[in-house]
């Protein structure tokens, strides 16, 4: 029986077929790109970027990356499988027989700590990243009633959120760590927002756990009633959002104030030193489940002779609150003041860019010397002093300064020979010395490598060689002041040392430091 037409033009076509997919060289661009992608979707090998909506995506994978992700390393950990002969292969085999066959204790093991890292990775997402969207709505409500009340002027239109100081106030909150802020007495709107902001925002996450607040965890101490009622009227729109704030003065009677704490349960609070003693004496109010204490105006508040009640204040606080402190003062009466009320390291904040407010609270000590031998002598005994008195156990370290390698070597045997014990510190190429007796370690450097080391860690830095330059004094002196308010600068000063006089001068006076007469003596 003879083949129809059809029968042979089938034939030729399947011919044809056969010849365009042994020869791609026949076949457009587009065309093989089609067939590419179509053998793709058969074999089911898909780039990243095609089909990836295999699920739904959820709030805490929005684009569903976790899927591809996990199948991207499951992919390569197949890839550098060897031949069967070595034994390490053995091993490889071994482990994936357990892992597919049954839930070994390691697997068990493995799957919760996965989960605990993506739980602290979110919280720390959530904590330093970036504010909750819930902080920001604070900020938005606050700035919008100042607004329509017309308390903002325009140099503050500006939406709070883009402040850069109150981003670094929530990333030290955030982080812990007690705040100083030197760039003025008093606080500012943007910077009562924020502050507020930041404690309600803390408030909603500890509610998100379960957990429920019966006491203030916000405490404002402000110096006068004018303070507190500023105070209280920028807090007021978030009542709205469930967040309360009373302000304690002179200004209205104990009764009315007793009433108003027991009826309202606020979860800030803002009031003067002296009206707030009296309604702890009366067991109105416990402060001592404050988790932020805010003292502002320090100055003000210590020239009107609240110190002694500031730290029976903080005295009724328990543990150790987050503490900010607004203070541009340097007198002694403030210093002793701040130095009491932040023990810990800290973080200096300020809207200045000043020496004062870069260096506020540490102290700087110069003495003249008249030789090289000399500056040895005043630098082991200034060692003596800071090891026998009585802080001397609470220094973590101290840090002399030589000009050389030569130097640091010999001012090493010196502290030596006193009786100290010297073992090297491979973190920047120093001697470490410490006390066997009042365990304070004590660095031995290089000038030239202090860019190396970590000067804010040091509380006590002795520069035995004067710097050659008044800018690397500045350098050292607010380096150390970034972390601490109780650090000591001392440096020795020669003859040779005479035309940096002048500056220093200016430095210790900008500062409120004394100037030594015999540093006078060099001035041209």
């Amino acid at each position: 029986m003879a083949k129809g037409d059809d029968a042979i033009r089938r034939k030729k076509n399947k011919v044809n077929r056969k010849k365009i997919q042994k020869d791609s060289s026949k076949v457009s661009a587009r065309i093989a790109a089609l067939i590419a992608a179509k053998k793709r979707r058969k074999s089911g090998k898909r780039r990243i970027c095609e089909g990836m909506c295999f699920t739904l995506p959820t709030p805490d994978d929005p684009f569903n990356d976790r899927f591809e992700k996990k199948n991207l390393q499951r992919k390569e950990t197949k890839k550098p499988v060897s031949s069967p002969v070595d034994g390490k292969l053995v091993t490889d085999e071994k482990k994936s027989f357990d892992k597919n066959q049954i839930k070994s204790e390691d697997q068990e093991q493995k799957v919760p700590n996965s989960k605990n890292e993506n739980e602290k990775s979110i919280k720390f997402s959530d904590n330093i990243g970036c504010p909750s969207k819930f902080l920001i709505m604070c900020l938005k409500t606050i700035q919008n009633a100042l607004q329509n009340d017309g308390m903002l002027n325009n140099e503050e239109d500006k939406s709070f959120y883009v402040n850069t100081w109150g981003v670094e106030f929530w990333k030290s909150f955030s982080l812990g760590v007690d705040i100083l802020e030197t760039s003025g007495n008093c606080s500012t709107v943007e910077q009562i927002a924020w502050i507020i902001s930041t404690a309600a925002d803390s408030i909603t996450r500890i509610e998100k756990d379960g957990l429920s607040l019966t006491n203030p965890s916000l405490l404002f101490l402000v110096p006068n009633q004018e303070k507190a009622i500023k105070i209280r009227s920028i807090c007021k729109p978030l009542k709205a959002l469930g967040i309360h704030m009373v302000s304690l003065h002179p200004g209205a009677s104990l009764d009315h104030q007793i009433y108003g704490l027991k009826s309202c349960e606020p979860e800030f609070v803002v009031s003067t030193p002296e009206r707030l003693l009296d309604l702890i004496s009366l067991k109105a109010i416990n402060i001592s489940a404050i988790s932020s204490l805010v003292i502002d105006g320090l100055e003000s508040l210590y020239k009107a002779g609240y110190h002694d009640t500031i730290k029976s204040i903080r005295q009724s606080i328990s543990g150790n609150p987050h503490t900010t402190v607004f203070n541009d003062s340097s007198t002694y009466g403030c210093l002793k003041l701040v130095q009491n009320l932040l023990p810990r390291s800290i973080c200096r904040l300020s809207l200045s860019d000043s020496l004062i407010s870069q260096s506020s609270c540490i102290t700087q000590s110069i003495c003249v010397c008249t030789s090289e031998e000399d500056k040895l002598s005043k630098g082991i005994q200034v060692l003596d002093d800071i090891c026998s008195n009585h802080l001397g156990p609470q220094l973590s370290k101290v840090m002399f300064m030589a000009g050389n390698e030569r130097k640091c070597v010999r001012l090493s045997t010196a502290i030596k020979l006193k009786g100290y014990s010297i073992s090297a510190n491979s973190s920047f190429n120093n001697s470490e010395v410490k006390d066997r007796n009042m365990s304070v370690g004590v660095s031995v450097i290089d000038i030239s490598h202090m860019d190396e080391a970590d000067l804010g860690e040091f509380q006590v830095i002795i520069i035995s060689d004067f710097v050659p330059a008044i800018d690397t004094y500045v350098h050292i002196l607010t380096r150390m002041a970034r972390h601490s308010v109780n650090g000591v600068l001392h440096s020795f000063f020669t003859e040779k040392d005479s035309s940096l006089a002048n500056s220093l001068i200016d430095i210790l006076q900008q500062c409120g430091e004394m100037v030594p007469e015999s540093l006078k003596k060099f001035v041209l």
